[in-house]
């Protein structure tokens, strides 16, 4: 089955904001927006997580360590480990878990 949408382009910034992309047994996609100056609160991953940055730039807090990320890059996380983001921009990333 094909399926086209725009939900990447259509959500728009209010605090934060998660939306479920993909559902597949074993396997999901968040989409995740951030505003400037939010934050998603400390929590764990049930799974190995690859966080793609779609726009802007946030600050995402592992294992006591700040890991800036912006536009385009990636970040590869473990399950199980506390982690939190801080948007310095109006952010949007996908995690894929």
């Amino acid at each position: 089955m094909y399926q086209k949408n725009d939900i990447i382009k259509n959500t728009h910034f209010n605090g934060l904001k998660v939306d479920r992309v993909v559902s597949k047994v074993g396997c999901e996609t968040l989409l995740i927006c951030l505003e400037k100056g939010h934050h998603f609160p400390e929590h764990t991953s049930p799974r190995d997580a690859l966080l793609v940055m779609l726009e802007g730039d946030i600050n995402f807090s592992i294992n006591h360590t700040a890991y800036q990320l912006q536009t385009h890059q990636t970040f590869q996380f473990p399950a199980k480990e506390k982690h939190k983001v801080f948007a310095n921009r109006n952010s949007k990333f996908l995690i894929i878990r």
